[in-house]
């Protein structure tokens, strides 16, 4: 990408990277977002005794890692890789694609006006990132209409070619979270409190299939990971407590 970062990554942060050297008791990446170089010592590639560094990574290949130490006064960076869980690493890789994806529409965008990329950036994509913090948060409002580019001060021109580049490549990204709901009344009015309780799951935007007494799966559809899990644990919160007033036991099993 064309775009990097100002400044270095806090202590935290994840980081895109590419292997770019490798020594008996190190690794040398460079880090794609801040155009720097960082370091991962062997005792923070994976967990273990490790024998044969290349036996984790290897030279081009692209990593997530975490910073651990930051040295400012040298430009440098600490990091470890086998801090970093699968699922912030598959995260970061989607949010880093995604982001891809967007410099590419920049970027025709900047073809059919017959500039450089360099120039746009300067006109519309340096203006965007300085409010949104990346491209694509800003271009799926686009998607949605709840933006228009032109109260970000973007010139005229540039606003009516990149809004139909984004309207035309981007589609809202939708992602699934699912649990089993295990629903069991032993009282006289059993089926009636078990009906209320699904009634009640019914009320949020999810869908519920019967898989048979007493599983019921459950399904939350959402832009990303952290609204379809807001949303699973509002659910689950509220119905745990409707179904102790029920006298009816409830279980929520991930799936």
């Amino acid at each position: 990408m064309l775009y990097k970062k100002q400044g270095l990554p806090e202590v935290g942060e994840l980081v895109m990277c590419t292997v770019k050297k490798i020594l008996p008791h190190s690794i040398f990446v460079d880090i794609e977002e801040y155009k720097m170089e960082g370091m991962i010592h062997i005792s923070e590639i994976a967990p273990g005794r490790i024998r044969n560094l290349r036996d984790h990574v290897r030279e081009g290949k692209q990593i997530v890692c975490k910073a651990l130490n930051i040295y400012k006064e040298k430009g440098h960076v600490d990091l470890s890789l086998r801090r970093v869980n699968q699922s912030q690493r598959i995260k970061k890789v989607t949010e880093y694609k995604q982001e891809q994806k967007a410099e590419k529409i920049l970027e025709n965008a900047a073809k059919e006006l017959k500039i450089s990329l360099e120039e746009i950036y300067k006109q519309a994509g340096n203006l965007i990132i300085e409010k949104y913090g990346a491209l694509t948060p800003c271009f799926y409002e686009v998607v949605r209409d709840e933006v228009n580019l032109k109260d970000l001060k973007i010139p005229l021109k540039i606003e009516k070619v990149l809004t139909e580049k984004i309207k035309d490549k981007i589609q809202i990204p939708s992602v699934s979270v699912s649990s089993i709901v295990k629903l069991q009344s032993f009282s006289g009015n059993g089926i009636e409190d078990i009906k209320k309780t699904l009634k009640h799951i019914a009320n949020y935007q999810a869908s519920l299939s019967y898989l048979g007494a007493p599983n019921y799966k459950l399904i939350i559809n959402a832009p990303d990971y952290k609204e379809a899990e807001l949303v699973l644990k509002k659910i689950t919160d509220s119905t745990t407590k409707l179904a102790k007033e029920l006298n009816v036991k409830v279980d929520f099993k991930r799936k």
